[in-house]
């Protein structure tokens, strides 16, 4: 008789308590949204921890659903980029980077009441550097997978010089690889004839 093993329930288990935890999440993710409804309307909001003054909304509600209106996007993006199994993933820190420079814009507009430093205007300007970065990481990585899947060898393609953009066909780039095959075995056999 046979013993059979157990499957170990241990990695499995925290699994399903890690993917119960990011659904629940991504459930409340509109009472996230609608915590602003708790907030008080009025420019300063007293408690017994800290006191809030809104500047820049003069409304503590105000602040309030702009921040929760940033804040919960970006949670959601997070989610699916730490969850995302795709090879294209990065890209989805590009809507982070923006979410997470509009967070600290209205931060710093709140409470400084100054916005010539992040003016919504120039957030392409400052965001532009590393969209560029993320989509050369990702187009890097989208070159990686088809070298892998496709066995295309980068290195030859640039001995042979062909242009990936060349009109020659995978027939036609074989038969021009077989013809200087031949090539060089012809002239190999002649310089032999010669030296003879």
């Amino acid at each position: 008789m046979k013993l059979q093993s157990k499957p170990s329930t241990k990695g499995s288990s925290a699994f399903l308590l890690t993917g119960s935890i990011i659904a629940i999440c991504i459930a409340f993710s509109p009472y996230l949204f609608y915590l602003y409804e708790i907030f008080p309307s009025g420019p300063v909001w007293e408690n017994s921890f800290f006191t809030y003054e809104s500047k820049y909304y003069e409304d503590v509600l105000t602040a309030a659903w702009t921040y929760l209106g940033k804040i919960t996007p970006l949670l959601l993006l997070l989610i699916w980029f730490f969850t995302c199994k795709h090879w294209w993933y990065h890209v989805i820190l590009v809507p982070i980077g923006m979410y997470s420079f509009q967070i600290v814009a209205v931060v710093y507009d709140d409470v400084y009441l100054n916005s010539q430093y992040f003016a919504d205007t120039d957030q392409l300007i400052y965001l532009a550097p590393f969209f560029i970065l993320i989509l050369s990481v990702v187009y890097l990585i989208r070159i990686k997978i088809f070298d892998r899947i496709y066995g295309i060898d980068l290195s030859e393609i640039e001995q042979e010089n062909i242009s990936p953009f060349s009109s020659l066909s995978d027939k036609d780039y074989q038969e021009v690889k077989e013809f200087r095959k031949t090539q060089s075995s012809t002239a190999a056999e002649e310089d032999y004839y010669v030296k003879l």
